[in-house]
């Protein structure tokens, strides 16, 4: 079993198969430094080699998720240190795209209040998104005369619908949670008090999932979005042979024989028994 960590920027609460990511600059709402970037990468990293973390839940401490990057300490600091600036640019694409989107368990968002510009990245990185209703998001770089930069543009294109992402990326006006998840960048909203208790939920029951039936099903939804339909037809069928070949679980084959031999699986109201 691997061991979680302790870190400068990050915390890490488990509980009952589920280890809570924590951005922990509350005095600073989280907002992302360098320092925050290095420690994500390796938090998450502890969190793969952790047995006992069968589901992420990533979320900010205080009254805040994150707000974005540490306009002092990412861009600033570095205006001066050419390697430096790459070296945190790199960190921070690292953990929040290619880490958070690939990542090899199930990972929720769960954004407890603000959530601005950089943030947007992780959030359309996580597999499920729950938001308070009192959350409050926003795209402000507009205001300061940048554009969201990074990736954030290209998640918020990808993720919104169009006239939703030119409003918000354009006017840099705020939404709340549940505005949030009427335009579906998040998948639900809910008061804060329920916030803790409904991710909870949610993440027990991800973790009754077949575990590769679960990672292959979350990339075959993320790549077959930009593909046409024969390229899609072509990955998913190679995807679908690969996982029955090679699910230690077996099941396909326990699921089908549950259902037509046992009478003990019903497909739409639950999961099979593993």
């Amino acid at each position: 079993m691997g061991t979680l960590g302790t870190y400068e920027t990050v915390r890490l609460d488990h509980e009952d198969g589920i280890t809570f990511v924590v951005m922990n600059r509350p005095e600073k709402r989280n907002a992302m430094s360098p320092q925050l970037h290095f420690d994500m990468h390796d938090a998450l990293d502890d969190c793969i080699m952790d047995d006992a973390t069968k589901v992420v839940v990533l979320t900010g401490a205080g009254n805040a998720f994150c707000a974005g990057q540490d306009i002092k300490e990412f861009f600033r600091a570095s205006d001066k240190d050419p390697k430096a600036r790459l070296r945190n640019r790199r960190a921070s694409h690292a953990w929040r795209w290619e880490k958070l989107s690939k990542f090899p368990k199930p990972t929720i968002a769960m954004i407890n209040g603000y959530c601005f510009g950089g943030a947007f990245t992780q959030v359309s990185a996580c597999d499920l998104a729950i938001a308070a209703d009192e959350a409050v998001f926003g795209l402000s770089e507009v205001n300061w005369g940048i554009i969201p930069g990074g990736i954030v543009s290209w998640n918020v294109a990808n993720v919104l619908g169009f006239r939703d992402a030119m409003w918000f990326a354009l006017t840099g006006e705020t939404f709340t949670g549940k505005e949030a998840a009427a335009i579906k960048f998040v998948n639900r909203s809910v008061p804060l008090a329920e916030l803790r208790d409904t991710t909870v939920k949610l993440a027990h029951s991800l973790q009754q999932k077949n575990p590769i039936a679960y990672r292959y099903t979350r990339d075959a939804i993320r790549s077959v979005r930009g593909m046409s339909v024969e390229q899609a037809a072509d990955y998913l069928n190679a995807k679908s042979d690969a996982l029955k070949t090679g699910d230690p679980e077996q099941g396909r084959e326990k699921a089908m024989r549950q259902f037509l031999d046992e009478k003990s699986f019903k497909p739409g109201f639950g999961n099979f028994k593993r």
